[in-house]
């Protein structure tokens, strides 16, 4: 697999965990409820709807979109170590 192709995969597959982590709570505190895993980005704050309760933390967004790359970067790279062996062990 090519650089760019591994990049552009990694970046792919970074984009759509981050934007499935924002799904899942994290942690509720007094008044806000957290979404995002590992940094909490997208939080929702107990107000009446006039007032729009979403915030995105965008520090929070691009930790996590930049952890969430880099497992997938290696998660492809380790992939496309073991996938060109043969059964005997050896490299094709």
């Amino acid at each position: 697999m090519d650089r760019t192709r591994l990049a552009g995969l990694a970046l792919g597959g970074g984009v759509v965990l981050t934007l499935v982590t924002g799904l899942l709570p994290l942690r509720t505190l007094l008044g806000a409820t957290h979404y995002g895993f590992p940094m909490a980005w997208l939080i929702r704050r107990v107000l009446a709807p006039e007032y729009f309760p979403w915030r995105v933390d965008w520090l929070g967004l691009v930790v996590d979109l930049v952890v969430w790359t880099a497992f997938v970067f290696v998660l492809l790279v380790v992939y496309d170590r073991f996938s060109h062996r043969r059964p005997g062990g050896q490299a094709t």
